[in-house]
């Protein structure tokens, strides 16, 4: 063995080792703190994971900005990112490594979803159109558009107890339903109003949550049939209708735990009541990005912001606090279904 072939075999084991700060294929070198995160403590520790094969050869997704992920409902070790301008990328490794979707825009991919029962099907949302893979991301087609350049698909939703349903939001306001996988489709409301999550209950998918940029929650029982706006529920409680994210807890299905400008709020009973969160910043410096609970204990609750993660392990009585592993802004948390030490952070530079 040459002293060429040597220095090849020990640059490979770095880099397959340390998380890949170089990119291969006529691209510089790029790795300044994006892309995804992962701890396997509940967030003591933070491990970049950016090694990105290009045509067998290792290269990196250190400089993406996160602007969507999904979990496979089928499978905890993959995941899909949907980056700022860059595309859609997956792992089938619990983010050891990562493969780019080439057969996709490399555009902003701002939802992604993937069907519960046909871990193969996956959807994705480019600006004005949703698109829809049947062979684990080789091919895609387009499924939806808006004749509108300016309206964004914001989210889609799939329903786990009949995969045909979709549901996609859009900016505009509209909340859209297919009930033959992408194939035909109708729109159910329109909250006059950037709708920005779309969730299922995770054990009655007919009842539905929709959150709204910045008129409030919305409730549906009925599979999306009739819609109660929820803000009467809400409105003791200063900037609700200020949205940041939402989570419902696996292990407890009518608790639902609403992230707002000023703080956060959590419902046991799909939104009817409504208590506070203390937090351990005070409401003015608080602005959180996103929010997770553990799918096994709802009492694990996380959020992110643009500087620090926070971990209540007690839900919500005593916080602890994580500077975040790079100067870019914490934007998505994932924590697996069946491992809740896990937890997989995407990031975004944000001005």
């Amino acid at each position: 063995m040459t002293k060429k072939h040597v220095l090849l075999i020990m640059l490979t084991v770095v880099l397959l080792t340390s998380g890949c700060t170089i990119s291969f294929g006529g691209g510089q070198a790029v790795n300044d703190g994006g892309g995804i995160y992962k701890s396997i403590n509940k967030g003591e520790i933070w491990t970049q994971k950016t090694l990105l094969t290009v045509q067998g050869r290792p290269g990196t997704i250190g400089a993406l900005n996160i602007a969507s992920m999904a979990l496979d409902p089928s499978d905890s070790r993959a995941l899909y990112i949907g980056s700022v301008d860059n595309g859609l990328f997956y792992t089938y490794d619990g983010a050891e490594s990562w493969q780019a979707v080439n057969t996709l825009p490399k555009a902003t991919i701002k939802a992604a979803a993937v069907d519960p029962q046909s871990k193969c099907v996956i959807y994705a949302s480019l600006g004005n159109k949703a698109y829809k893979s049947t062979d684990c991301s080789r091919n895609w087609t387009q499924i939806y558009f808006d004749s509108s350049l300016t309206v964004e698909i914001t989210a889609i939703a799939v329903d786990f107890y009949n995969s045909a349903n979709i549901y996609i939001g859009t900016s505009k306001g509209e909340i859209i339903k297919s009930t033959d996988r992408g194939g035909t489709w109708r729109t159910l409301n329109r909250f006059n109003n950037s709708l920005q999550k779309i969730i299922l209950n995770p054990t009655d998918s007919r009842t539905i949550m929709a959150a709204t940029l910045d008129k409030g929650l919305f409730r549906s029982i009925d599979s999306g049939e009739t819609w109660e706006d929820l803000k009467t529920k809400l409105k003791a409680f200063p900037d609700y209708n200020k949205f940041r994210d939402l989570a419902a807890s696996v292990s407890e299905p009518s608790t639902y735990i609403l992230a707002t400008k000023t703080g956060l709020l959590r419902t046991i009973n799909n939104g009817d009541d409504w208590t506070k969160i203390n937090l351990i910043t005070s409401n003015d410096r608080t602005l959180i990005n996103s929010l997770a609970i553990n799918p096994k204990e709802s009492k694990e609750i996380y959020y992110v912001t643009n500087t620090t993660f926070y971990r209540s392990l007690d839900g919500g009585v005593n916080w602890a606090t994580k500077k975040l592993p790079t100067a870019r802004a914490g934007w998505k948390l994932l924590v697996s279904p069946d491992d809740g030490n896990i937890i997989y952070l995407g990031v975004r530079a944000v001005k």
